[in-house]
């Protein structure tokens, strides 16, 4: 699959061309030529022999973009003044900063905000430790934690490579929730240090958002933190994408007029992914799927098989398929793909059964080129944001933490995952769904609200929340008088 230029690789030229004849149609030639597309053509300065010109486009990668420059420079007249990365250029000095919610003018704000009269706050905490969640940043605030160890799809690039992303997955918070996420990247890949780090931050949190920790250890750190934290914790490589595969695929069912429980569906990795989707694609319904690796189908014969990949063998496959990937997908309704690029062809994909249905969501290549499986497929989803249905784990994330939050919940159950996908599949409504619509746009401003409403609810089902009233906390929070808990509540005098 050819590399298309795109935004990742955008970049902007600042240089000086003559201000008469055709130098400027000439710039647009040169970049087209190239393979780039010219996104903006700005004149910042001009003269009556030259202008100053900014010219933004995009290249396919690094080398491309050199290869734009390079033609610009060559144009008859051309000066190339600068070139500017414009990724880098949004990431210099980081994404986000903290800034205070209340303003400090002078002395009395002082006084109230810090010392002294941040001692009976202190005070009112430690008699009741729920108050915290009323009174500090820990109602809002979400840990994305890493190790650095699956960073994307460039692999184990350790924790301060990983830290543009965690910022970016902060900002994405804040954004798409309104809830203020820190970046936490530790230099350890010890499972035994990691889960005790997260435990002795975790006071500050109301929510750990697990992020780019390589498979098989992930399981393990997100199993052992759930069973020792009193706040839900959150793999997002594993449930943010089964919520919005499962969601995907309900709607993409809609538009074949197939049933969960009726079509066949192999997938292609057994990650972190593929574990979590398998186990809400089961939960939502699905009976019949089978499961590949990279060293074929999982099925209980399989010698030599892992743990987590015994339970695979166990709730799979009934029919006992055997052999590699390409025969199992013979006669499936559905492929789902979280494993490696190039897998399939076109051919492959035309051994489906009639009006198949394709996610191949390895990125930035996906498992099969998504035009040549469109050949052959009704409904094709990938990773990837210049091909329509883009599985995006930022449709979910927010939204479930923003439900998981305003509920104060404990946890985070596979029933609160499969309510927020159903909320996502209806946000696309029956009159928007098609073939190339069946996930809204993240900028869709019903995702994160419709999300959270359904995981707050499914949470209040279960009932599994940290504190006794939390329909309480999620009030105005405008409280007259002492608080319960400080020490001169009782005689209703303020201490000096």
């Amino acid at each position: 699959m050819a590399n298309l230029p795109s935004v990742s690789y955008s970049m902007t030229v600042r240089l000086e061309a003559p201000a008469h004849g055709s130098a400027v149609s000439q710039l647009t030639a040169a970049v087209e030529q190239a393979g780039g597309v010219v996104t903006a053509l700005d004149v910042t300065a001009s003269g009556h022999e030259r202008l100053r010109i900014d010219v933004t486009c995009a290249a396919s990668d690094t080398s491309h973009a050199q290869q734009v420059a390079d033609a610009l420079a060559r144009v008859e007249g051309v000066t190339i003044l600068k070139v500017s990365d414009r990724t880098f250029l949004m990431h210099l000095g980081g994404k986000i900063e903290i800034q205070p919610k209340v303003p400090i003018r002078n002395r009395d704000d002082l006084s109230m905000i810090y010392t002294p009269g941040v001692a009976r706050v202190c005070l009112a905490i430690a008699e009741n430790l729920e108050d915290a969640r009323r009174l500090t940043i820990k109602r809002n605030t979400v840990a994305v934690v890493t190790d650095g160890s699956a960073v994307l799809g460039l692999g184990n690039l350790g924790a301060l490579p990983a830290l543009p992303v965690m910022e970016g997955k902060a900002a994405l918070f804040k954004r798409f929730a309104g809830i203020d996420a820190f970046p936490i990247c530790l230099d350890t890949q010890d499972v035994e240090e990691i889960v005790r780090t997260v435990q002795l931050i975790a006071p500050v949190f109301a929510g750990i958002n697990l992020e780019d920790i390589s498979a098989p250890r992930c399981f393990e750190i997100e199993r052992r933190l759930r069973d020792i934290l009193d706040i839900p914790v959150f793999h997002d490589d594993q449930h943010g994408t089964a919520i919005v595969v499962l969601a995907a695929l309900l709607n993409a069912l809609k538009v074949v007029g197939k049933e969960l429980g009726a079509v066949r569906i192999v997938m292609s990795g057994a990650g972190a992914a593929g574990m979590a989707i398998l186990t809400v694609l089961l939960e939502a319904g699905a009976r019949d799927v089978v499961v590949a690796d990279k060293d074929g189908v999982i099925h209980r014969a399989r010698p030599g098989l892992a743990e987590e990949l015994k339970w695979v063998a166990e709730n799979t496959n009934e029919a006992q398929v055997q052999g590699g990937l390409r025969g199992a997908l013979a006669g499936a309704d559905v492929f789902i793909g979280v494993s490696a690029p190039n897998l399939l062809s076109g051919d492959d994909i035309a051994t489906m059964a009639g009006e198949s249905i394709v996610f191949a969501l390895a990125n930035p290549v996906p498992e099969v080129d998504p035009v040549a499986a469109s050949q052959h497929a009704a409904v094709v989803a990938s990773g990837r944001s210049d091909f329509p249905n883009q599985i995006n784990n930022v449709l979910a994330f927010p939204g479930v933490f923003r439900g998981l939050l305003d509920a104060h919940s404990r946890s985070v159950t596979v029933e609160m995952l499969i309510a927020a996908a159903r909320a996502l599949a209806a946000v696309v409504t029956d009159e928007e769904l098609n073939a190339s619509y069946i996930v809204p746009s993240v900028f869709h401003p019903d995702v994160a609200s419709a999300v959270a409403a359904a995981v707050r609810e499914a949470v209040r089902e279960i009932g599994d929340v940290a504190v006794s009233d939390p329909d309480a906390f999620n009030a105005d929070d405008e409280l007259s008088g002492l608080l319960p808990g400080d020490p001169s509540y009782a005689s209703g005098t303020d201490p000096q």
